[in-house]
């Protein structure tokens, strides 16, 4: 696939839970006729209310959700297809790792199932540590490990199999102000280096920071797209920004 190829196409998407109990069958809306284009080399960001649709939205790119409508492309190939897993790097909200495991273990664990070759994974983990600043604790249990460690091994994690796309969920979530910091360079390094960043996050100071562009979702509708140009320059513009787009989303909803 060629260059001008969007990182993500979004066209329609929609997704409707369906939960059984007791015969009765109940529906609830997880996103609604959602159309989004990512460029590549671009910082992306999706900010929502809980509920918002935010992560269903990542799920459903990361075609671990199927679509009840529309569809999703990565770099031109549909959501979950083998193409697509190939080109994303995936940082989950909340992280699971046998915690008995060193750092470095981890990541070879995840470097084989990555299918990266026995001869280059020790230097490609060596390279991961490096670039997420965790060389010096990766021979310590997961156990030990501080939020912001666990979420730099968790980034190294997704980085292993060099994807063109890194999709963060929530990745600044309960991260003390130096490990935002430290969250907010690498994934700035990331960028540098030609990758696509999409990420979820509630804190509108660190988007601020790093999109090129964000989103705005209100009760899975997709209600804003808004350009880094509209906040620049403005301290606390982008706030503003999202809490009028969510205000006049919800008077929509319930009118």
């Amino acid at each position: 696939m060629g260059d001008h190829v969007a990182a993500i196409s979004i066209e329609g998407l929609s997704k409707t839970y369906r939960r059984s109990h007791l015969g009765r069958v109940k529906t609830s809306l997880g996103v609604d006729g959602i159309t989004l284009s990512v460029q590549q080399g671009e910082v992306f960001g999706l900010l929502g209310l809980n509920g918002s649709g935010k992560t269903t939205t990542i799920k459903l790119m990361l075609g671990l959700l199927f679509p009840t409508a529309g569809h999703v492309q990565v770099f031109g190939f549909p959501a979950g297809s083998p193409e697509a897993k190939r080109a994303v790097g995936f940082l989950p909200e909340i992280p699971y790792f046998y915690k008995y495991l060193s750092g470095r273990e981890v990541l070879r664990f995840y470097g084989r199932l990555s299918g990266i070759p026995e001869k280059a994974i020790s230097a490609r983990i060596e390279e991961v540590l490096a670039q997420v600043r965790m060389t010096a604790n990766a021979g310590r249990a997961m156990r030990e490990y501080s939020k912001g460690m666990l979420q730099r091994i968790t980034l190294a994690q997704a980085m292993l199999h060099d994807p063109r796309l890194m999709v963060l969920d929530e990745p600044v979530t309960g991260l003390d102000p130096l490990g935002l910091r430290e969250m907010r360079e690498i994934i700035h390094g990331l960028n540098q280096k030609g990758k696509t960043i999409f990420f979820s996050s509630h804190s509108i100071s660190e988007v601020e920071k790093l999109c090129h562009r964000v989103g705005i979702l209100v009760s899975g509708r997709l209600a804003r797209v808004v350009n880094q140009s509209e906040w620049a320059g403005e301290h606390g513009r982008l706030e503003e920004i999202f809490v009028s787009t969510v205000a006049s989303g919800h008077q929509k909803a319930f009118s």
